[in-house]
Formats: C-alpha cells, sequence, structure tokens
C-alpha cells in the first residue's frame, strides 16, 4: 500500500490539544508522522486538504444495526456505509438484535462481518441478560473471549436490581462494564412522550422524566456496593446529570453518553405527532435540554453517540402511540455536535474530543488520536459547509432521522479506515 499525504489540513487532536496548520503522513494503515512540511515523500499519493479539519475518525459508542433479524430496517453494510459518510471508523453495536447476542459464535458473526466491509472498525457489545429479557445473567466469560467489548441490554432497562448487582460484580471480573437504559421500566412502560403540558395536549400517555433519575439513583448505589463501572447511555435529563456529576465526584466508576437529539432538540420537535421525533428515552423539556450541553461543558458527560436505531416506514408510519421509538444518527452525528460549536456552547476539540478520544479511552482501545503508529483512521470535514438533512437522500438503508429538514453546517470531506479512503 503507497503512502499517502493529506496535506495543508488544519490537524485536530484533542488527545493532545492540538488545532494547529500541517501535514499527515500515513502507510500501512498507520500514521507515520503529521506536523508541519513534512514533504511529498517520492511515489505518495497527495490529497489537498485545502485547510479542512483533518481529526481522528469517530468513535460511536451506540448504535443499532438491525442485523441479525431486522435486516430490511438496516444491515451491517449499509449501517458501514452511513458511518464512513458520517466520519464515523470505529462503532459499538447494541445485542438487542433477533437473536441477541448472547453467544460467542454472534459475537464473533457480528465482527466478521464488519471487518467484511472494510470501512469501520464493529465492536459488537453482548447481551447482559439471556436474550436481554433481564432475568438471567449471560456467559460473561465466554462472551469476553469472543469479542464483546462490554455488557447491555440494549434499549432495554435491567430492571431487577439484584441482576443489574450480579451483572456488575461479573463485569468487573471480566474488566468490563454495563451499559444501562436508564429508564425505570414500570413507569417507563406504555409511554410516548415525556409526562406534562404537551403530553396531555397531544394526548400521549406520558413517561415521567423522574423514572431516568430514579434508575441512575439505583445503579450508583449498586456501583457504590459492587465497585462495578456503570455507564449510562444517552442521558437526557437534568435530575439524572446531577446524580451522575455526583457519583463522579465521589469516585466511582460511573460514566455516561448522551446523544445529538438531547442537545439539539427538545419535547417540542413531535409537534403535531411527529413519529421520526418518537425516541427512547422521549425528548425533554428545554431546561433539560440545556442541562444536557451544561453537562457536555463541564465534563459530566464522557461522549457522544450516535444512538442510531434504524426504522423502516412501515414502523413510523403509524399513529404516534403505536409508531416504533428511534432515530437514525450516523450520517449526522458530527453534523449536529458541530451545531453546539457554532453556537458557542463548546470548543471545537471539546466537542470532537467527546467523539473521539475519550470514548475510545473508555473502551480502552488505540484510536481516537493523532498519533505515530496509531491507526490511521481519519476524518476530513468542512466546519462551516452548509447541508440540510433530508429523509429519503441519507447514506445508508434508514432514512426516519428526527433531525428531517434540519440545517447543519459542519460536513464531512473524506474518511478514512486504516489508510484507504473509504467515503468522499
Amino acid at each position: 500500500m503507497a503512502a499517502t499525504l493529506i496535506a495543508g489540513a488544519r490537524l485536530l487532536d484533542p488527545a493532545t490539544g492540538t488545532d494547529a496548520p500541517g501535514d499527515l503522513l500515513m502507510e500501512g494503515g498507520v500514521i507515520l508522522d503529521h506536523g508541519k512540511g513534512l514533504g511529498r515523500p517520492d511515489g505518495a499519493e497527495v490529497v489537498d486538504a485545502d485547510g479542512l479539519c483533518l481529526a481522528p475518525g469517530l468513535v460511536d459508542l451506540r448504535a443499532a444495526l438491525g442485523e441479525p433479524g431486522a435486516e430490511h430496517r438496516e444491515t451491517i453494510a449499509s449501517a458501514a456505509q452511513a458511518a464512513a459518510a458520517g466520519g464515523i471508523t470505529t462503532l459499538c453495536a447494541l445485542p438487542d438484535t433477533v437473536p441477541a447476542l448472547d453467544d460467542p459464535a454472534l459475537v464473533q458473526f457480528v465482527l466478521r462481518r464488519g471487518e467484511e466491509t472494510g470501512c469501520v472498525t464493529l465492536l459488537p457489545y453482548a447481551a447482559a441478560t439471556k436474550g436481554c429479557a433481564g432475568k438471567d445473567l449471560a456467559e460473561y466469560g465466554l462472551l469476553r473471549e469472543a469479542g464483546a467489548v462490554a455488557f447491555t441490554d440494549g434499549t432495554r432497562a435491567i430492571g431487577s436490581a439484584r441482576v443489574m448487582r450480579l451483572a456488575l460484580s461479573y463485569a468487573r471480573a471480566f474488566g468490563s462494564f454495563i451499559v444501562q437504559h436508564p429508564e425505570e421500566p414500570a413507569l417507563a412502560a406504555g409511554g410516548a412522550a415525556t409526562e406534562g403540558e404537551l403530553a396531555t395536549r397531544l394526548g400521549l400517555p406520558g413517561i415521567p422524566a423522574a423514572a431516568e433519575a430514579m434508575l441512575v439513583a439505583r445503579d450508583v448505589a449498586l456501583a457504590r456496593i459492587t465497585g462495578g463501572h456503570v455507564h449510562f447511555a444517552h442521558v437526557s435529563t437534568a435530575a439524572a446529570l446531577d446524580l451522575i456529576r455526583a457519583a463522579k465526584a465521589e469516585g466511582l466508576a460511573v460514566t455516561c453518553d448522551t446523544a445529538p437529539p438531547y442537545f439539539d432538540l427538545n419535547e417540542t420537535a413531535i409537534g403535531d405527532w411527529r413519529s421520526y421525533a418518537k425516541l427512547s428515552p422521549p425528548l425533554r423539556p428545554e431546561a433539560d435540554r440545556l442541562a444536557v450541553v451544561a453537562a457536555l461543558a463541564d465534563g459530566t458527560i464522557d461522549a457522544i453517540a450516535s444512538d442510531h436505531q434504524p426504522r423502516d416506514a412501515d414502523d413510523k408510519r403509524l399513529p404516534f402511540v403505536q409508531a416504533e421509538a428511534g432515530g437514525a444518527g450516523l450520517a449526522t452525528l458530527l453534523g449536529v455536535a458541530l451545531a453546539r460549536v457554532h453556537a458557542g456552547d463548546l470548543p471545537l476539540l471539546q466537542a470532537l474530543d467527546l467523539l473521539t478520544a475519550r470514548p475510545a479511552k473508555l473502551l480502552g482501545l488505540p484510536v481516537g488520536r493523532l498519533a505515530k503508529g496509531a491507526p490511521a483512521d481519519l476524518v476530513l470535514f468542512d466546519p462551516e459547509r452548509a447541508w440540510q438533512v433530508k429523509a429519503g437522500q441519507l447514506p445508508g438503508k434508514a432514512q426516519n432521522s428526527p433531525f428531517d429538514g434540519r440545517a447543519l453546517e459542519g460536513r464531512v470531506v473524506g474518511t478514512w479506515k486504516n489508510g484507504q479512503r473509504v467515503f468522499g
């Protein structure tokens, strides 16, 4: 494989605080060097970046892929295509598929299918409980050995305190952690929107916002008892973030992520029963959105994940209560995160840190940074390029974007995986 030089870029590396003009040289799937005036090696392919931003490829902590079992919604290949278009080079896949990833052979199947795409490292989570049913623990040791990155029941909360306590203890024994969907199941059952004035006006059954904080409070207590590491996914309320902030201050092994809808949209996006904006957890009032933005800025939140949840037209073209929750998020991940930069809520390097170095550190991966010898997983993007999200025109199969119609600034121009250009 010939060397490639990306010349004249704005190099951005949150891991080292680098934000400077320069070049980057890669060969054999790794970064050889980066900085000013590298010269142009004989035989190297030269890509003129023309001052655009060059950063590590994005590390997405949370995406549902459909395969196995729901290939009509999304396949691993179509998700990889959307990920590459979004600048994502490492992707963690949820295990609540059909069948659930509770068997080592299924974990290895997903790993192999990811390798076959050639454009993304696909890291499967394994089911925390058999069938993601919340009752009996899966075989953590065998699943970890097969390549599972951590354990979760995906979009289902582990409702039993006893099961969650055992899960945290067992995961700790295998050097791993539990990812929890923080929503008290009994309170959330049958709900379609956040309980409050808007849900009442639209005639929608409500989910109390407190359902999130209640499960966070319980699991923080269990982390304290077990010494285990709990990671809360797509945190969306001020009350839950306050509890996580306090747990971190106490020194507990507690981390969390959020997703773009929870810092870019509020509950008014469901408008006149707009099912594209039906998500799990549901969109929140503006005060919670602002609290999520503040938690991104103060470091309480460890990562921004796409929370990609593919649905097809038949899932969404239903009355709001019957419609499936979930939004496509791979192609829009960077653009919506950059909206907080343009709004002055986050510095550019800090926003990129939440998309690269911090999630990579959480997973113990050697990616998410520009360093000699590191994998040449890269994204080249224009932070000012304007575009509009249009359902039906997004890469990949899934078109159910809650951001449909949203104007964004910041678009991926090129993506490299192991030194090979896979987009742009």
